[in-house]
Order: structure tokens, then sequence, then C-alpha cells
């Protein structure tokens, strides 16, 4: 062997690969909000997802630019900002597209992953005001063809935790929400919207691409929006691992369950910002 080929390398100096710091602090983040939410009752889902879109100044309302050179998570609260999830059409073609592509090829025998699945939903939700905090709504779903109601749902947001992604054309955000069964409303809503929605799952995960048209009142145009986030798509597996998460008790790869589903949320994540295009609304 020539001093000039590399010979095979040890991980580390220990033998192991060192932890993952970014996915480690995405994964305490999401275990502590699943970990103290508040009671909802045995019926309540814990709801864990990341939308694609941009970090804006809020005053300035232009993109934030930040001293840092790849991909970071920002501190909850100390930076003013808002995060717009709203997309061009012409981006959420461009979604599709790669979607649609992705799930011809993987259906295909020698593709090295799981194959992709697809639904194409059409719901309608309306929106009540709820008896608990002013920011919490009920939201009534019905299928838009047939006027079942799919679900009731009071959600409570529990958290956010900002990626800015400056290599990249889109930020993303997670969001962790508990979202309780309640009894049908009585009265008018609020403001209603109508959901034209692609899901495509793959394995753990749903991805949805979403137009959006949102209507206050009869006599206002209806609000156009094209969203995309991505969905852990079992509570009931997500709450079951995070119970095991570190327990000593519990064999290894139970223990580790939790993060090896983050981590592989994050990863689909980060794909998904990568393959965004400049097709964000500008500020006004």
């Amino acid at each position: 062997m020539s001093s000039t080929t590399l010979p095979p390398l040890s991980l580390s100096i220990l033998g192991v690969e060192p932890l993952d710091e970014f996915i480690r602090e995405i994964a305490d983040f999401v275990h502590h909000m699943i970990m103290t939410r508040p009671g909802g009752g045995s019926e309540a889902r814990v709801e864990v997802e990341a939308k694609i879109g941009v970090l804006r100044d809020r005053i300035s309302g232009q993109r934030l630019a930040l001293p840092v050179l790849v991909e970071t998570i920002l501190t909850p609260n100390d930076i003013d900002l808002r995060f717009e999830s709203n997309m061009s059409a012409n981006q959420h073609k461009h979604f599709n597209t790669l979607l649609n592509e992705l799930m011809r090829i993987s259906n295909q025998p020698s593709h090295p992953s799981s194959p992709l699945e697809y639904t194409h939903l059409k719901v309608i939700d309306s929106f009540f005001p709820s008896d608990h905090q002013d920011r919490d709504k009920i939201r009534v779903t019905r299928d838009e063809n047939t006027g079942n109601v799919l679900e009731c749902v009071r959600k409570v947001r529990l958290g956010d935790l900002n990626i800015y992604s400056p290599k990249r054309l889109a930020d993303w955000r997670i969001s962790v929400n508990l979202e309780i069964p309640t009894p049908h409303p009585v009265g008018t809503p609020t403001f209603t919207r109508r959901k034209d929605r692609i899901c495509y799952s793959h394995e753990e995960f749903n991805i949805d691409l979403t137009q959006v048209k949102s209507s206050i009142s009869h006599n206002a145009p209806p609000e156009v929006l094209h969203e995309l986030e991505l969905e852990i798509a079992r509570p009931a597996l997500l709450l079951s691992t995070a119970s095991k998460r570190g327990d000593p008790n519990s064999p290894e790869h139970e223990r580790n369950a939790f993060d090896e589903l983050i981590r592989a949320f994050v990863n689909n994540a980060r794909i998904l910002v990568k393959n965004a295009n400049d097709g964000w609304h500008r500020a006004q």
C-alpha cells in the first residue's frame, strides 16, 4: 500500500461516531414538548410537523441574514421574526412535479427505499371560538364531496423551533401541537378554508402539499395560499417511543427509537428544503 492511499479509518479515537448535536437538540425539544404537554384526555393527539418557508425580520420583512454559514437552530423568542410558509403557485407545482417523479421512481423494483403512496383530499375547515385561550380555535373538518364531519378538534400550540438555512432558498419550522377532540360547537364559524391536499406517505411520515383558500366573509375574495409540510404520521408511535427514550429498563432499540424517528424526520425536512427553488412571496 502506497503512502498516498488512505487506509480504513475508525469513526473516532473511541471507535464510535460522536452524537449529532443538531438532531439531538431537535429530539430534546420535541421530547420536552411531549412530556410536559397539558392534559387533554386519552383521545388527544400530539402532532409534530415541519413546515417549509422563509424566516423574515418582523420589521423589515426581509429574509433573515445571520452571521452563520450553515443550517442553524435559532433560540426560541430571541429574534423578532415571523415565519412565512406561503409559497408561489409555481413553487407548489415544482414540488408537485418532484414528488410525483419520486413516487414513480420509488415504485420501481430497483429503488433502494420504500415506495411513496399518494392520496388526494379535499376538505373544508370551519373555525369556531373556543372557551379556552384566545388563540385556541375549534376546527370542524368536513369532506368537501359528502359533507361528512371527519374530525372536530381544538388545536393547542405547544412550541415552535425555527431552523435558518443560509445555503438554501428556504428555511423551516418545527411545530409541536396538541389536538384535542371536542364536541361540535354551535353558532356560526368565524372563518372557513378549503384545503385541496395531496398527501404523499412514506414509512412513518406524511408530506402534505396543500392549496388553501380562506374566506372570512361571503363578500371578501378568498385568500389563496400554498404550503408544504412534513408530519410524523402515527401519534401513538411517537408517544410510545418518547416514553421509552433513555429508559434503562427498556431494550436498547426501544430506548433509541425516538431519536431514530426524529433523525429520519429531520433528514426528510432537509431534503425538502434542499429542493426548494426561489418561489417565495416577497415582502410587501
